[in-house]
């Protein structure tokens, strides 16, 4: 049951990480080379659309890996477990605290009601994802380090 536990969390985690990696360095990067008003709307679009499955995915994943250390506390790992769940802790209160509250603005915007400085804010929120990425990875290469 615990091998059956770890895989299930270290592909949760897995794949959480590759999407926001994704989003950082990929989609993000296409949207804002898209002509007019394509790319916010994108923006918007994904706002929406992620901020809506991306708090689910977040705390499942942290209660999967809580439930892991838990599980296997006597087991090879169980330290490098706990660090993967505080960090991946820290990327929910970087989420909740610093990107949630950009996010929460730019998914309503449309090209009539965007306020001036809407490509700051999105080069904010850019700034702060990469971190959340860094720490994701990390919680990540903690998590597999600990699993494998």
């Amino acid at each position: 049951m615990l091998n059956a536990l770890q895989v299930v969390t270290i592909v949760s985690v897995g794949v959480m990480v590759g999407v926001e990696f994704s989003v950082a360095f990929v989609i993000n990067r296409i949207l804002d080379a898209l002509p007019g008003d394509s790319g916010q709307l994108g923006r918007a679009h994904g706002g929406r659309m992620l901020g809506a499955v991306m708090p689910v995915w977040y705390l499942s994943s942290l209660v999967l890996v809580g439930v892991r250390a838990v599980a296997g506390w006597h087991q090879r790992g169980t330290g490098l477990v706990l660090t993967a769940a505080a960090l991946l802790l820290l990327s929910v209160l970087l989420s909740v605290l610093l990107l949630v509250p950009i996010n929460n603005r730019g998914k309503t915007w449309t090209p009539e009601n965007r306020p001036a400085d809407w490509q700051q804010q999105m080069n904010r929120w850019d700034r702060f994802h990469y971190v959340r990425v860094a720490v994701l990875i990390a919680a990540f290469a903690f998590l597999a380090a600990a699993l494998t």
